[in-house]
């Protein structure tokens, strides 16, 4: 009797794990969005035309607002974002974001251009697939541009309406490489915008007529800080030159804008992060290094 009971219990024992883990599946892993609802739109004017997005991947909040001591220059506290800070002391909106668990650049994206927290089943496809059809800010634009890595530019334009209203501009999956500074990476989105904004500075063209349009979009998706975090740590000079090297674009970038717009003070800007950085160079779980990115707007409407 005895080994008939032990073995009844040990088959008792894998089917509530089987029952259990099932049940998490058939509970958690299925799709929080409802669809085919009727959209509604706010009937007052809009204070901007257009929105121009930087996410710094992997950037945590304290990186960038809190003075860095630099023992190799002797400086006693330097800024390593003096473009973004002045925007900040000039009366910019600004904080603290807290993104959720899994701190990961997919589910981080989804959230800031989507509106919602990662449905689950992701996970299953590696964070690189959409598992269900959602609308994002991109898709309600007239049009977007968007600038950098093809693990995270291909989801929205993959999920628009009309694919033709989502340009993407994307290195290869190959200059994705672990083993350099990641602020190439960076350096890539920038210049590949001044090309862009090069083309588009041509009077009468097609180009031309449509970025001067209302509701239209330019996203920047840098990814060099986090490649920097993963290689060398978020202390190392690797990843605070490279937040430098990010403000520095930035500033660039805007001043292009600027001057492609004539000033015409009808750009909303917004700078933030997907997640953060933990000191051993990983993140993913809710550690607060992981979770607090910075959030700064300037421009129309802030």
């Amino acid at each position: 009797m005895l080994p008939a009971t032990r073995n009844g219990l040990l088959l008792i024992g894998v089917l509530f794990h089987v029952v259990y883990l099932w049940s998490i599946f058939d509970i958690y892993f299925r799709s929080p969005l409802v669809h085919g609802m009727t959209p509604h739109r706010v009937g007052l004017p809009a204070p901007a035309k257009r929105l121009v997005l930087f996410v710094a991947d992997g950037l945590r909040a304290d990186k960038i607002y809190e003075p860095h001591r630099n023992a190799t220059s002797g400086a006693a506290a330097e800024e390593l974002a003096p473009f973004l800070l002045g925007k900040i002391r000039a009366g910019a909106p600004w904080g603290v974001s807290h993104t959720r668990v899994p701190t990961e650049s997919r589910p981080g994206h989804v959230a800031a251009i989507a509106g919602f927290y990662e449905d689950v089943s992701a996970v299953t496809k590696g964070w690189k697939m959409n598992p269900v059809e959602f609308d994002s800010l991109f898709n309600e634009s007239r049009h977007t541009w968007s600038f950098g890595s093809p693990d995270i530019l291909p989801m929205f334009a993959h999920g628009a309406s009309d694919r033709s209203r989502v340009d993407t501009f994307m290195y290869s999956h190959e200059f994705e490489d672990f083993s350099g500074n990641g602020d190439r990476l960076d350096t890539w989105v920038f210049d590949e915008a001044e090309r862009f904004l090069g083309r588009a500075g041509v009077a009468g063209s097609e180009l031309n007529a449509l970025m001067h349009e209302d509701q239209v979009v330019f996203f920047f998706h840098l990814l060099g800080i986090d490649s920097n975090g993963h290689s060398f740590k978020p202390y190392s000079k690797e990843y605070l030159g490279n937040i430098r090297s990010v403000d520095r674009g930035i500033q660039r970038l805007v001043a292009q804008f600027e001057a492609f717009y004539g000033g015409d003070g009808k750009t909303a800007y917004v700078f933030t992060a997907d997640h953060g950085m933990g000191d051993r160079g990983a993140h993913g779980d809710g550690h607060p290094d992981n979770t607090r990115t910075p959030l700064i707007v300037w421009g129309a409407g802030a």
